[in-house]
């Protein structure tokens, strides 16, 4: 067989609404999500056993064997088509989505596992079967094969596309170090325990969708998406890692219409109202000194795609 290589991209939230915990240990979310061009290759091919290779971005961070999501996300597809025999297969990552960065790069590898092993396996699986299978390996693998905007709800993997018009430019500021989700989302639950509730209620009545984003969002217009954007887990993050309030500042003293904790964190990202713009910010952030580095994307972007059957005659 001939191996396969799949591109998948990065996401932010440009809403994160998230409810109380739930009995599983889960949280209700509302969500929307937005695909961006910061991608992550990912190519299999036969082996005779599963196994993981990570170069690039962060790669020493990336667990190795059984426990990567990606790794995961194989077994999962093996077991949906009931395959016995010849499923191993040899997975490599190579990455520039950071790790622990909020920005979903774990679950953009199994998603793009995902669709190189259907093509490697010819097993022919429509979008929403993959869906359904990425469902039960993690909450955001859903959106990562979707791509696009999208609003997310139950834990992220309910997935309904965004009626959503024009490009919008980003600039995304990488912290130091990264931050642990389940870390991040326990310290949301400390916090509102400890002023008995959420100000807006989120952990009273359920998350909900903000209309006003969804209104903007289909105006085409980021200075009317940048003062909208939203995260539940922004207190939270701050609470961990104080300095991001620093970033988020200095994003909007340089002029970002929008400034958010992406996720669970501590990728800043920040909304410009152009190309031009992205660059004008991307350098007066770095000369800040709030951020290791910054990268600048466009969205929304597609979701996981197939590149190239033969990455060695690329």
């Amino acid at each position: 067989m001939t191996p396969v290589t799949v591109r998948v991209p990065a996401k932010v939230n440009l809403q994160l609404s998230v409810g109380p915990l739930r009995d599983d240990g889960y949280h209700d979310l509302v969500t929307v999500f937005h695909a961006v061009s910061l991608y992550d290759e990912v190519t299999v091919r036969p082996a005779d056993r599963t196994s993981v290779q990570v170069t690039g971005r962060d790669a020493v961070s990336v667990p190795a064997g059984r426990a990567n999501l990606a790794a995961r996300a194989a077994r999962a597809l093996a077991a949906s088509l009931r395959r016995r025999g010849r499923s191993a297969v040899q997975i490599e990552i190579r990455k520039r989505i950071p790790v622990a960065a909020g920005l979903a790069g774990g679950s953009a590898d199994a998603a793009a596992t995902l669709v190189a092993c259907n093509d490697l396996w010819g097993a022919g699986l429509s979008p929403a079967e993959l869906r359904d299978v990425a469902a039960g390996v993690g909450s955001d693998v859903p959106f990562a094969l979707l791509g696009g905007t999208a609003v997310g709800q139950g834990r992220g993997e309910r997935l309904t596309a965004a009626l959503a018009a024009g490009t919008y430019h980003w600039v995304l500021a990488f912290a130091a170090a990264g931050l642990s989700t389940p870390e991040v989302y326990a310290t949301c639950d400390r916090l509102r325990t400890a002023r008995g509730g959420t100000e807006d209620g989120a952990d009273r009545t359920g998350p909900v969708l903000s209309t006003e984003l969804m209104a903007a969002l289909r105006s085409g217009d980021p200075a009317a998406v940048g003062p909208l954007l939203s995260n539940d887990l922004q207190p939270a993050a701050f609470s961990l890692r104080p300095d991001l309030r620093r970033a988020l500042a200095a994003g909007r003293e340089l002029g970002a219409l929008g400034a958010i904790v992406s996720g669970s964190g501590p990728t800043c990202a920040f909304l410009a109202a152009s190309a031009g713009h992205a660059r004008e910010l991307a350098v007066s952030l770095t000369g800040a000194g709030v951020c290791r580095g910054v990268v600048r994307v466009k969205g929304p972007a597609g979701g996981a795609a197939v590149v190239a059957a033969n990455p060695e005659t690329r």
